[in-house]
């Protein structure tokens, strides 16, 4: 977690927040999966609740759940029947050892002077050719929600030059609308890229 207002909500909140009402992000979800060899290895950066983990290893993925935060992981950790590390981002040192990264609204909460150091290490951590699939907040400067939570809030524009400087290729950043749990009307950015 990138700061204390941060990671205290998701301590605070964990059981509310993993057990809410939500949509798994299904569409995305089989897009990126259909991508990937069957069985192959994913590493899922921040499950928070371990819905989107449930669902890859309804559909045969080898998964590895892992969350900042422990009290999430163990949500998680109830809802999966296996063990889910508590691993922040800075702390990812594998290399070539993932099909796949999926962080569907979580790198959103790296500060941005650490996100080319992230996505270095996600892209270390995956094997050649292997696929990320990100998703963020839209916005032009970092800032906090409602609710205190930190958001780097990037720019499609500033998510590209971050990719390309970063060495990703075949990526793409889609658009759309959305909500989250502080139920304000969200822009989010979808992230695919290949290392």
């Amino acid at each position: 977690m990138p700061n204390d207002s941060t990671s205290a909500f998701y301590r605070d909140n964990a059981t509310a927040y993993a057990n809410r009402a939500r949509n798994l992000p299904k569409h995305q979800l089989d897009a990126f999966l259909a991508r990937l060899a069957p069985g192959a290895a994913i590493l899922e950066l921040g499950c928070g609740g371990g819905q989107d983990s449930a669902y890859m290893l309804s559909q045969g993925f080898d998964v590895t759940p892992t969350d900042g935060s422990a009290e999430l992981a163990r949500q998680a950790e109830a809802r999966l029947g296996r063990p889910v590390k508590v691993m922040l981002f800075q702390d990812l040192h594998a290399e070539s050892a993932y099909d796949g990264v999926w962080a569907h609204a979580s790198l959103l909460h790296v500060p941005r002077p650490d996100l080319p150091d992230v996505f270095a290490r996600i892209r270390r951590a995956l094997r050649p050719g292997g696929l990320l699939h990100a998703s963020f907040k839209a916005g032009e400067a970092e800032g906090h929600d409602a609710l205190a939570r930190y958001y780097n809030y990037p720019s499609p524009e500033w998510l590209s030059d971050l990719l390309t400087k970063g060495g990703w290729h075949d990526f793409a950043i889609a658009e759309h609308d959305g909500g989250g749990y502080d139920g304000k009307p969200t822009r989010w950015l979808t992230v695919s890229a290949e290392r």
